[in-house]
């Protein structure tokens, strides 16, 4: 019996000590159900993600597929926006002026050559026959009728409405959220990578160069993050997703810096290190074979934590004018289009767009903040 639990005992600290801090932090995960159903949303906004750019979905999201400002399904088909109703308006007769002193006489004389010539003859406004009116009557109806068949085409209602073009607003997210993610993604890699590149050289040789990328560091948060954004958007002075990663990594480094720097001040000196220094291993293997790995869950949480910022700032750009350029959607340009049909009453567009960010937005938050409880050492 001793033997036994002496084995079991022995295993479990086997399973104990092979844990490493990836192990322990994947456990943690696992445990927290808020965490894992924030990473399944997150998942599924990825494969929608991969859909859109291979082409399965939302490739043509710029097609006309309704009538303008179509509302969703639920609401049903609006009378003021149907085919035939655009038509009758386009036809409809001005009412006549009542101060007109010769209304009473083109009334009568209209009246009497309706029934002289059942239609084929017009009178204009002085009550002269026009001999082309009726040249230009069939024209008008054949027009008409060609129209018609076109808008009859269109749909009245789609699932999540349509905009001013007739769009499918559930495509235009769609696609939308490939621009916005990518946009984060890409921007968020390149921040991590420029702060972890600049925090390792200052905190590990320390002095003079800590000393001179302290002093950009500094130039860099002495300005206000939206003006400092706005400042290398109007320099770039392009517009397009490569302009915006530029935009948003080359000012959102500065955090990852200070991490970084912070934590390689306090493993260059220890013993680790030191005895990789007295064999001779170089600084370049030093920084980043020896020291990275072991502060490499603090660049993935800032990944994380600048994905979700660098989405509300893409938002922002394309809100002012700044993000992607015409024939292009992203979340941002979709809110841009959204204020004018506010004040129309057309407000699928904005819902799609916003619920679509909070939702992404929201989980990317939750499951940041589960990660970064999971890979901090003193939870161990």
């Amino acid at each position: 019996m001793l033997s036994v639990l002496s084995k079991r005992k022995a295993q479990v600290q086997t399973n104990t000590a092979s844990s490493g801090l990836w192990g322990l932090a994947v456990q943690r995960l696992k445990a927290d159900r808020i965490a894992m159903a924030s990473l399944f949303i997150v998942f599924a906004y990825f494969i929608v993600l991969l859909l859109s750019v291979t082409g399965v979905i939302a490739s043509d999201w710029n097609k006309e597929v309704a009538v303008s400002y179509a509302p969703p399904t639920f609401m049903g088909a609006d009378a003021e926006d149907t085919p035939l109703s655009s038509i009758a308006k386009q036809a409809e007769v001005l009412p006549e002026n009542p101060v007109d002193p010769l209304k009473d006489i083109l009334r009568e004389l209209n009246t009497q050559t309706a029934q002289q010539t059942s239609g084929n003859a017009a009178i204009d406004y002085y009550g002269v026959t026009d001999p082309l009116a009726s040249d230009m009557q069939s024209i008008n109806q054949q027009l008409g009728g060609e129209l018609l068949d076109q808008k009859q085409e269109l749909k009245s209602t789609l699932a999540f409405g349509a905009d001013k073009w007739g769009q499918d607003v559930l495509l235009k997210t769609i696609k939308g959220a490939e621009t916005s993610i990518l946009v984060g993604l890409l921007s968020a890699l390149l921040a991590v990578v420029i702060g972890t590149f600049l925090g390792a050289i200052a905190g590990y040789f320390g002095g003079w160069v800590d000393d001179v990328l302290n002093w950009f560091y500094n130039i860099f948060t002495s300005i206000p993050y939206l003006l400092l954004v706005l400042a290398v958007a109007a320099v770039l002075q392009q517009k397009g997703i490569l302009s915006i990663v530029l935009i948003l990594g080359l000012t959102g480094w500065t955090g990852v810096f200070r991490l970084i720097r912070a934590e390689y001040m306090k493993h260059k000196s220890r013993e680790y290190v030191l005895a990789a220094k007295a064999i001779g291993v170089s600084h370049f293997r030093r920084m980043f074979v020896h020291i990275f790995p072991n502060v490499s869950h603090i660049a993935l949480v800032q990944i994380s934590i600048l994905v979700v910022a660098f989405i509300k700032s893409e938002v922002i750009l394309s809100f002012l004018g700044f993000g992607v350029p015409v024939g292009v959607v992203s979340w941002g340009s979709m809110l841009n289009e959204a204020q004018t049909e506010l004040i129309l009453g057309k407000w699928w567009q904005l819902a799609a767009a916003s619920i679509a960010m909070a939702v992404l937005v929201t989980a990317f938050s939750m499951f940041t903040d589960a990660l970064r409880d999971a890979l901090d050492p003193k939870l161990k």
